[in-house]
């Protein structure tokens, strides 16, 4: 039999699960705030007291406590608990209309809020904000770029593309294909200041150029090791020339499951008809825009920051020696990199960014 006073229902919106997701997920805000913000979402997906005592260490009036002020304040209140000291100089209230006011409004004359302007617009001092800020998580000054797909077979292609890094199959290999064009042979117009204690390397900020070069890449899911080729230009001649040297790289007993994006190179009739001749290649195209499902884009990430962002070359034939230099070394010590996203998991990502962003799903 049930005794104690009802559990009150609380209901979230889908910006407020959002936003107490996101809170809960963070490596960076207080414990105290990510454990409250935990624990009202597992209220709210119906886990018990003592489930939730257990599993978060906290007592029984702690969360309750919680609920109750989250159900009368919202996000605010899961920060704010009465401590010995001096009194709060902004109550609940004003913190709170400060936080819907950077949300969901922008600032005359500009385009995002900053704390000065917002210390100026609502008189609370800059410190106090940057504080709330840091609280709370908001970086109305930073902006992260996304872009959802358009692709009709979006959810068949990352079936198929997340099936291959997570159970691929017997016999082959797994090949991560892309070209990395446009990569430019610059020299620096004069010497590099040598790194010292108390300073940081110096470059200038002029450059000859001297040319570019494309480096196409196929990284081998298995192991990480890659197999790769400088070509002038990234027509489909090139793309030809490196299937033809993956095809004389691989042992002629496996077969090649190819996964690339959907440039108009990878799919030009002569492409298509050296395929045919080749049973042994299977191509596994990306949904269009979602090129981060190919993990040999990591890779280009990795070369750009360790070897071509601060070369200085005064040829391309120089380029090209500094890229096999480094991919030679890369080999030596390659590690696969460690896929974990299932397929479910990305789509219900998506699902839940459409939400936010639409008000359903699409």
């Amino acid at each position: 039999m049930r005794t104690g006073r009802p559990k009150v229902e609380i209901q979230l919106s889908e910006t407020q699960r959002a936003e107490l997701e996101t809170i809960s997920k963070s490596r960076s805000l207080p414990h105290g705030l990510v454990r409250r913000a935990r624990v009202i979402l597992a209220s709210v997906d119906g886990m018990s007291y003592v489930e939730m005592m257990s599993k978060f260490q906290v007592s029984h009036s702690a969360i309750s406590q919680w609920r109750e002020r989250y159900r009368k304040q919202g996000l605010v209140a899961l920060y704010g608990e009465s401590r010995p000291g001096r009194p709060r100089e902004h109550s609940d209230e004003a913190v709170a209309e400060m936080i819907q006011k950077v949300l969901h409004s922008t600032p005359k004359g500009a385009t995002h809020w900053s704390v000065r302007l917002v210390a100026k617009e609502t008189g609370i001092s800059k410190s106090t904000v940057q504080r709330y800020f840091n609280l709370f998580g908001l970086q109305p000054h930073r902006r992260r770029s996304f872009k959802l797909s358009t692709d009709p077979l979006f959810v068949d292609k990352v079936r198929d593309v997340v099936g291959l890094y997570l159970n691929p199959p017997d016999k082959a290999l797994v090949l991560c294909v892309d070209e990395k064009s446009q990569i430019q042979a610059l020299e620096r117009t004069q010497p590099v200041l040598p790194i010292g204690l108390g300073y940081v390397e110096g470059v200038t900020h002029d450059y000859y150029r001297h040319g570019t070069t494309t480096l196409f890449a196929a990284l081998n899911v298995a192991n990480g090791e890659v197999i790769t080729q400088c070509k002038p230009r990234h027509r489909h001649q090139e793309f030809l020339a490196f299937l033809r040297h993956l095809d004389d790289q691989v042992p002629p007993g496996l077969h090649l499951h190819l996964i690339l994006d959907n440039y108009a190179t990878h799919k030009h009739p002569k492409v298509k008809t050296w395929l045919a001749k080749h049973p042994r290649f299977h191509m596994h195209y990306t949904p269009t825009y979602a090129s981060w499902l190919n993990q040999v884009e990591r890779w280009f990430g990795l070369i750009t920051q360790r070897a071509l962002k601060r070369a200085s070359t005064r040829s391309v034939k120089q380029l090209v020696a500094e890229i096999q230099k480094f991919v030679d070394h890369y080999n030596l010590h390659a590690s696969p990199f460690a896929w974990t996203a299932t397929a479910d998991s990305i789509l219900a990502k998506i699902d839940r960014l459409c939400k936010l962003i639409y008000g359903t799903a699409h």
